[in-house]
């Protein structure tokens, strides 16, 4: 006999993202994912200006507000066919990759670390031997006996208040924690560290976009900020020195820190590189232009169907027809007014909520399809599209990595797989931004100073798509314009992607996969389910919760 299990809320973050599952045999055997939040963003921009989509499409997310931008204002650079001067290019790939930084830092430290590592255990820890152990790994000024000493002893004056805060609800002693005490004081103090780091990443995107979240300097045709080396009221030579500051310190955390733990961890949980795979066909579309016209591209794309990298189709930029054409959103079983599926430049989001239905409608998520598959997307879909596209600085560092955990490429498709490519893309992003800051300032000293080009909306009906490989995945912006005004919008999010229910032929989505077969040692503290599901970095983008300062209960497992 099996048990219904419910975790509601299972997010860290933004968003309400339920999950049910079902455990037979100590191991789960069906899962449903659900997203208890609609916002409705497609609805409230019918009608208006095209050109300020992006600013209202960044209120799809209170967290990740820039890829929202970037997505929507190249939808409407693609129904115009606009061209994006280099220096505009190199402005916004700077800001995606300071961006994508910051999520990795957060999701891996602050919304998922504590899934794997056991805060209370690191009370019980040796400062030194930590030290020891982490002056083995890294050379990282951070890690000395004396700052492990002083976390332990805040560590400890925090528990002994009573009031764990953010901590309360951990599934601390959980018999699935296999660390020893100092990786966790490791841990643990590595995890205060990266609030630091993280706001720096997020200062940098803030330099170039005005104001983060919810950045304020795209317009069709490029970037309003304005550069001019020799201003004091531009993007100046003080300016770039202080971005070249960020990012050098945030790159150097990201590969001495970050990337390092990640490994570490990895390897004292080898098992969990054969649980939650779930759905492996994977889509990664190309990022980081090089070119006014979207042509060239740093980072490679592709699709993989069923886990194989030999059954690869690259994408070499946003315009792939076959892409373009082959994706469709299902409302079977979504609380939406039931359709055939639908392109999204034909999509309808016109909500009808029953309840919670197992066999019926379950969830505000659509059930995206690309050629009437689910696909998994996120790092580490771009990840292994590189690595088949035979991009060399991806293949070097996976090759690395695999053999120091001693693990094959295809055991990266799992729970543990998602950190690791996710902790790979970290230190590609860290180098790629410090790149495109010395590709701009080069450009800009040749003579080139352009960075916007002005263009004039025709009348008429026009539509476009904007792609964008987002930190969790390929996100797409649709727009459909008649008369300088838009006549439907859709958002294919990530999060759609990944925690999207079952079709009209039931094959399920990525977080519902994935799921099952996984252990579940006790019913009242899954954690096991936890962990797969905060591997995908999951974060319901059209929906945002409340949080409540009086403490009041916000996780509720129900066994039934």
């Amino acid at each position: 006999m099996s048990n219904r299990i419910t975790i509601d809320p299972i997010t860290r973050i933004e968003g309400h993202l339920r999950i049910d599952f079902e455990v037979a045999g100590g191991k789960v055997s069906k899962a449903w994912s659900s997203a208890q939040m609609w916002r409705g963003i497609e609805k409230i921009l019918l009608g208006r200006d095209p050109r300020d989509a992006w600013v209202f499409a960044q209120r799809f997310c209170g967290v990740c507000t820039t890829v929202h931008a970037i997505s929507s204002i190249r939808s409407v650079e693609n129904a115009f066919n606009v061209e994006v001067p280099l220096n505009a290019q190199l402005v916004r790939n700077i800001i995606i990759a300071q961006h994508s930084l910051q999520d990795h830092i957060v999701h891996f430290y602050h919304l998922s670390a504590l899934d794997w590592v056991d805060i209370v255990s690191a009370l019980s820890a040796d400062p030194k031997k930590t030290a020891q152990l982490a002056q083995s790994i890294s050379d990282w000024p951070g890690n000395s006996e004396t700052e492990f000493k002083a976390v332990k002893e805040k560590l400890a004056a925090f528990v002994q208040t009573g009031r764990l805060g953010i901590f309360g609800s951990g599934y601390w002693g959980h018999p699935a924690m296999k660390l020893p005490p100092e990786v966790n004081l490791l841990a643990t103090a590595h995890y205060l560290k990266a609030l630091d780091y993280q706001k720096k990443a997020a200062a940098a995107v803030a330099i170039l976009g005005g104001k983060n979240p919810h950045i304020q300097n795209l317009c069709m045709g490029g970037v309003a900020t304005a550069i001019n080396f020799d201003n004091e009221a531009t993007l100046n030579m003080e300016r770039v020195a202080l971005l070249r500051s960020l990012m050098t310190e945030t790159r150097d955390f990201v590969k001495k820190v970050l990337f390092n733990d990640v490994v570490a961890i990895g390897s004292m949980y080898k098992d969990w590189f054969t649980y939650g795979r779930g759905v492996d066909n994977y889509l990664a579309v190309p990022e980081f232009p090089l070119d006014s016209k979207m042509t060239k591209f740093d980072m490679s794309g592709g699709i993989i169907h069923g886990g194989d990298l030999k059954n690869f189709r690259k994408l070499t930029n946003h315009s792939d027809e076959a892409l373009i054409n082959g994706i469709t959103e299902s409302t079977a079983h979504a609380w939406y007014k039931k359709d055939t599926p639908k392109h999204p430049y034909e999509g309808v989001t016109e909500p009808e909520y029953t309840d919670f239905e197992p066999e019926g409608r379950y969830t505000w998520c659509k059930a995206p399809r690309l050629d009437g598959r689910p696909v998994q997307v996120g790092p580490i879909a771009q990840i292994l599209a590189s690595y088949a596209a035979g991009d060399k600085e991806v293949v070097a560092i996976v090759d690395s990595v695999c053999s120091k955990l001693g693990i094959s490429v295809n055991a990266l498709q799992s729970t543990m797989g998602r950190h690791v490519t996710r902790a790979i893309r970290s230190v590609i992003m860290a180098d790629k931004s410090l790149k495109y800051l010395d590709m701009l300032i080069d450009n800009y000293s040749k003579g080139d100073t352009v960075y916007a080009n002005h263009v004039e909306m025709p009348k008429g009906e026009y539509q476009g798509v904007g792609f964008h490989e987002a930190p969790r995945g390929t996100l797409s912006h649709w727009m459909v314009v008649e008369d300088r005004k838009l006549k439907n919008y859709q958002a294919v999010v990530p999060s759609t992607w990944n925690a999207g229910p079952r079709d009209e032929n039931g094959a399920a989505g990525p977080y519902e996969a994935s799921i099952q077969g996984n252990p579940v040692a006790d019913a009242h503290k899954p954690l096991e389910v936890i962990r797969t599901v905060h591997s995908f970095d999951p974060c319901i983008a059209c929906a945002v919760h409340s949080i409540d300062p009086e403490g009041k209960e916000l996780v509720n497992v129900k066994v039934r």
